[in-house]
């Protein structure tokens, strides 16, 4: 027997009894017999490899009940993340989670439960680890700064996830065919409180490959919705994912063959189903000739992921007429999210090269769908083509009304084009795009969804969009200055086929809130508020750092419970959303 041998056990047999260890020695000893802070079981940080700012305590195999959680917020006012912890929960997780933990910082976390009959309160130390995020030439910070400027006390606890877009990044393959493909930037996605602090972060570069090599692992991620049961879904390019907010993978699905280019929107609906904005592969156009297409297909997925409907809004539309009249009137600027600050004019022609240009005809960004609302009341479906309007087709796949401007639309569509009306249902005068009063149509649009804050039943709607506001009244204004965005609601009369614009936030601040590209306003039912994030104001002035805009507001009164602004950590970074986030994530 060698030295070296007797040397190791007699140095593991001290290692042992440093622990205070009884068992006999054995590897098995070695592995299990661990520390621990309360009556459960170890820490496991990052669990899931994710999500760094989470942790599980693992649960021993003991049967807990009456779980709570608190992350304590740091001194001098932090923020306190509380949430109850369901059996589910538990045994999901095989341990208690823990989300919200700041990073680069040694939370308390206090955990309550019971036991055998006994209520337990435990605190426990987590150390998680810094954000490592991705640092390019021109980025002049570690992430976006947050710069929080009003907090109603009853709003401290909002917790707010924000969709940002590192742009610019090294890409070894030049993608020609547009869409999401050239998209192949790095997003960040993480959760603050209302003191501007990282609570939670999404570690993306677990998601893409740098190489470019891999298809499926490229695209923005894009699209995230928060289900009834805390999770988060969203999509990237070429498919689409949904996890807990502890980073458990609950679903990684690569698109139906045939089709590409997923981005914008991932809507969730009942039963597990999701609507899909995509593309399609190798369209046969009706010339003979075959191309892909840019944004104008809708699928719906149930839950194993079959194509249960498709809606091909080329076949819906383009047959008819494509209105070319928006696309003509828009900054050539901020035509799409491949921002081009030089670009001086559009051409727009049926003889432009197929792809993500903003020109008319199959195989080119003539529709731009960024966002998809379902009317379950009716089985139809509302979206926002950013390059035409807002449109409500059924299954049947007929369009039912539009709401934009009428100006370009074919005769056929033009009698399907809402008529505005005030309050008391009279006619409002409209010639050459603009309107009579303070109604208006929304301009290159973003996230016309279907309000909750009514019940919309019947044949009455009520929709909430952003209209970003670009080439209002079908043309640019002598400066830049005088353009607006404004989060606007309307009411529809499908009956009558009439819209009346019941609310509206944003004008009155003129271009300090205009976001020329992305943004939402989404209402919030537990305070009967509208959250709105005008993500990219200053994108087109140079000379200034481009920021996103969170408000959430009263909308009887306009008066704004939080405001917050997230300044970009780059000159070309680009936000696409934020919503909020229901902190009992884990209580389901």
């Amino acid at each position: 027997m060698s030295k070296n041998f007797l040397g190791s056990v007699a140095l593991a047999a001290v290692l042992v009894s440093g622990f205070g260890f009884s068992a006999p020695l054995n590897a098995g000893v070695l592995a299990h017999q661990v520390k621990v802070q309360g009556e459960l079981g170890s820490v496991f940080i990052n669990p899931y490899d994710v999500s760094p700012l989470t942790a599980i305590i693992d649960r021993a195999g003991k049967d807990i009940k009456d779980i709570h959680v608190k992350v304590k917020g740091k001194p001098d006012g932090g923020i306190d993340i509380d949430y109850n912890v369901s059996e589910h929960a538990l045994l999901t997780h095989d341990g208690v989670p823990i989300w919200g933990l700041y990073p680069d910082y040694l939370n308390e976390v206090v955990v309550s439960y019971t036991f055998n009959g006994a209520k337990k309160v435990e605190t426990y130390k987590i150390y998680a680890q810094p954000i490592v995020t991705y640092s390019r030439d021109y980025r002049f910070s570690h992430m976006q700064k947050t710069h929080v400027k009003k907090v109603d006390p009853a709003f401290k606890n909002r917790l707010y996830l924000i969709n940002n877009t590192i742009t610019s990044v090294y890409k070894p393959l030049d993608w020609k065919n547009g869409g999401a493909a050239s998209w192949n930037d790095f997003t960040e996605n993480y959760i603050v409180d209302t003191k501007g602090e990282v609570r939670w972060y999404l570690d993306y570069q677990k998601f893409y490959d740098r190489s470019e090599r891999r298809v499926m692992d490229g695209g923005m991620m894009m699209g995230f919705h928060q289900l009834k049961n805390g999770d988060i879904s969203f999509g990237m390019a070429q498919r689409y994912l949904r996890y807990d907010l502890m980073g458990k993978e609950i679903y990684n699905r690569p698109l139906p063959r045939g089709y590409i280019d997923l981005s914008h929107e991932v809507m969730p609906l009942k039963d597990d189903h999701a609507l899909l904005r995509v593309a399609k592969y190798n369209y046969h156009h009706k010339n003979g000739k075959i191309s892909h297409t840019i944004r104008d297909h809708i699928i719906e997925v149930d839950n194993t992921g079959k194509v249960v409907e498709e809606w091909d809004l080329n076949e819906i539309f383009g047959n008819n007429v494509y209105r070319s009249n928006l696309i003509k009137a828009l900054d050539a600027r901020a035509v799409c999210l491949n921002i081009d600050m030089d670009a001086k004019e559009i051409k727009i022609s049926d003889d432009q090269p197929f792809g993500d240009v903003t020109s008319t005809g199959t195989g080119r960004n003539w529709a731009h769908v960024n966002s998809i609302s379902y009317d379950e009341s009716d089985d139809s479906i509302i979206l926002s083509l950013r390059h035409q309007g807002i449109v409500k087709i059924g299954r049947d796949k007929k369009v039912k009304w539009i709401l934009a401007s009428p100006e370009g639309w074919s005769e056929d569509f033009k009698a399907k084009v809402l008529t505005p009306v005030d309050s008391k249902g009279n006619k409002i005068k409209c010639e050459n795009s603009k309107c009579e009063g303070e109604f208006d149509w929304s301009w290159t649009q973003h996230t016309a969804w279907l309000t909750p804050r009514y019940e919309n039943k019947g044949d009455i709607k009520h929709l909430s969009v952003f209209d970003n506001g670009d080439a209002r009244g079908m043309e640019q204004p002598a400066f830049k200055e005088d353009k607006y965005s404004r989060a606007v609601e309307y009411k529809i009369d499908e009956k009558k086929g009439t819209v009346e614009q019941t609310w509206q936030f944003g004008k009155e601040r003129g271009f300090d809130f205009y976001s020329a590209v992305t943004s939402n306003v989404e209402w919030q039912k537990d305070k009967s508020t509208y959250f709105i994030s005008s993500s990219n104001v200053n994108l087109l002035r140079p000379d200034k750092t481009i920021k996103m805009v969170l408000v959430e507001i009263d909308p009887k009164t306009n008066d704004i419970k939080f405001e917050m602004d997230v300044d970009s950590a780059s000159r070309d970074d680009v936000a696409y959303r934020a919503m909020v986030i229901d902190p009992e994530v884990f209580s389901y």
